[in-house]
């Protein structure tokens, strides 16, 4: 707990250090927020669906699918961080504490969850302000679904940094990954028409781990609980917690190839 509770000073201070992040951060759902979304408002009206009692607008629909593109940056963001830190010889001081290596590295993802999930409670009260405000249990309901999604797109980036040398390169692999999990995914449009346009399409924004986690947190910010979403983003977080161990054991992964 010693060192969890340093890794997450660690970031906190550095995120209130670096106090344009939580702007930067906003910037990019506020944009799709306010100018898209409201733009496409009157035109994209949604039917009722689950988790929706009544007909809703697009700018509502959109709103988690925009706390999910925080975490899913952030996440990459705190993965760039990392190789960064291990150019440095940071993260190397840190792998080779006396603790297990899983532990350090979850400190390491929690840490960076925490910060992601300061930044999508400010999206929310922006959005509240402009007329978006969801039921006030939702906003407690949301906090366990943000951290486990916040988890499971941390563990994505921290496979992902593994593989990674240099830290131009991750930049690169950064929008590889970013976009096709944002745009392929029910965060800007439900399933039913994504299948209007294409079964295929539909079946791969349906196996997109992202689209659980948006549907998570969607139901959770209404009161519900989606388990099926749920499910899958824990499962998509042992995987991607798997992959990450092994790229980060100097016996067995990307770094001893490297060596």
């Amino acid at each position: 707990m010693t060192a969890l509770g340093a890794v997450l000073a660690r970031e906190m201070l550095r995120f209130w250090q670096q106090r344009a992040r939580l702007f930067s951060a906003l910037v990019r759902p506020l944009v799709w927020f306010l100018v898209f979304a409201a733009g496409f408002r009157a035109a994209l009206g949604l039917s009722i669906i689950p988790p929706y009692q009544t007909y809703i607008t697009y700018q509502t629909y959109i709103v988690p699918g925009l706390c999910g593109m925080i975490l899913l940056f952030n996440g990459m963001q705190s993965s760039l961080s990392l190789v960064h830190d291990r150019e440095t010889g940071s993260m190397r001081l840190l792998l080779t504490a006396p603790l297990p290596r899983w532990w350090l590295l979850f400190a390491k993802l929690a840490a960076g969850t925490g910060v992601s999930v300061i930044q999508v409670y400010a999206f929310l009260a922006i959005a509240a302000c402009f007329g978006v405000a969801m039921p006030w249990q939702g906003y407690l309901m949301v906090l366990p679904a943000l951290m486990l999604a916040g988890l499971m797109l941390g563990a994505l980036g921290l496979a992902l940094s593994a593989t990674v040398t240099q830290l131009e390169n991750f930049a690169g692999v950064m929008n590889f990954v970013i976009f096709p999990c944002f745009f392929l995914s029910s965060a800007l449009y439900p399933l039913w028409r994504m299948a209007e346009s294409s079964d295929l399409l539909r079946d791969i924004c349906a196996a997109n781990p992202f689209t659980h986690a948006v549907e998570m947190i969607r139901f959770a910010l209404y009161g519900q609980v989606n388990g099926t979403a749920a499910g899958w983003v824990c499962l998509a977080f042992a995987v991607f917690s798997a992959a990450a161990l092994r790229g980060y054991d100097p016996a067995r992964g990307m770094i001893r190839r490297r060596g």
